[in-house]
């Protein structure tokens, strides 16, 4: 099965940024779209596993959540990655809990190279995607949009878990499943 970690996002927070979605839609840009439900912040990509693999991982995410207390996020800016010049990914980026969700990015990623999973080459940057351009078509327009937008001062959540889940390629887009949630300790 495919599967990733993550941190999942409250029902406020997506609602944010599915206005920040429909805001920058004015540009035109060809961009496809992060359902709202599936926008969550990824601490590590694993790929395929197999279900034996999925039992060493939730183990040692409920050591790594033991040793994590509860924390909150706020979001940001809205940018894009490479770079705004020339996007391929839309993000929203954290303020508040970007340090906490590194460390627990980088914990996560010892412990799992430990057991055979790749490290991962790049530094943890701490953001949610919510949308993957296809191609430059308004693209200037695009920036603007992003470059005038502010978020929401209330896009706040506190975070008091890490969950494993399951990834489904489907033609109408990814079906998350979650495997297993880890919750901090209090």
């Amino acid at each position: 099965m495919r599967a990733f970690i993550a941190i999942e996002l409250s029902p406020e927070i997506r609602d944010s940024l599915a206005q920040t979605q429909s805001h920058l839609k004015y540009s035109g840009a060809d961009v496809k779209w992060v359902n709202k439900e599936n926008v969550h912040l990824t601490l590590k990509f694993l790929g395929e596993i197999t279900e034996e693999s999925s039992e060493k991982i939730k183990s040692i995410l409920d050591e790594i959540a033991n040793s994590v207390k509860p924390f909150e996020i706020s979001i940001k800016d809205i940018g894009a990655f490479p770079k705004i010049e020339f996007p391929k990914v839309i993000w929203a980026g954290l303020d508040r809990g970007a340090a906490e969700a590194s460390v627990i990015a980088g914990k996560i990623d010892d412990a799992l190279s430990k057991v055979g999973f790749q490290k991962e080459s790049r530094p943890f940057t701490a953001h949610l995607t919510i949308g993957r351009v296809r191609s430059l078509k308004n693209k200037e327009a695009l920036k603007e949009k992003i470059d005038s937008y502010c978020i929401p001062d209330d896009s706040n959540q506190l975070i008091r878990s890490i969950t494993l889940f399951q990834s489904t390629l489907t033609p109408k887009g990814s079906i998350y499943t979650k495997l297993h949630e880890s919750e901090f300790s209090p």
